[in-house]
């Protein structure tokens, strides 16, 4: 036996409400109606994507760096309009976008400071 791969992904966020607004408006996410009460999971594909509820214990804020070490990717055909478009509405980028192996390819900080990196070419 062994594992296939990934096929769930979720974040804790401070603020459920608000993160989810966030990857909704920014970055076009549908959310599901599936996932339990402290949760939100997108439409997203081939991979579940959500967000959670902290889970007792987990404290995020300004000394932490969430996910340190772990790199979260998603792919956007149009990577450069969203970067534009986060870029507009104030959303700290923390890597300019760049043309490489994976098409145009940015990163930015949602509002736990998770960083995000989008690229356009699957």
């Amino acid at each position: 036996m062994s594992v296939i791969g990934p096929d769930f992904i979720s974040l804790q966020v401070t603020n459920l409400e608000s993160s989810a607004t966030f990857y909704q408006n920014h970055l076009g996410l549908v959310r599901s109606q599936a996932g339990p009460p402290h949760a939100v999971v997108f439409e997203t594909k081939p991979i579940a994507f959500a967000l959670r509820d902290l889970m007792p214990g987990v404290k995020l804020g300004a000394d932490t760096q969430p996910g340190l070490g772990v790199a979260l990717w998603l792919h956007a055909p149009d990577a450069q309009a969203i970067h534009d478009k986060l870029l507009a509405a104030g959303v700290r980028i923390t890597s300019a976008p760049i043309d490489g192996p994976f098409g145009r390819t940015f990163t930015f900080a949602d509002p736990d400071g998770y960083l995000i990196t989008l690229h356009s070419k699957a």
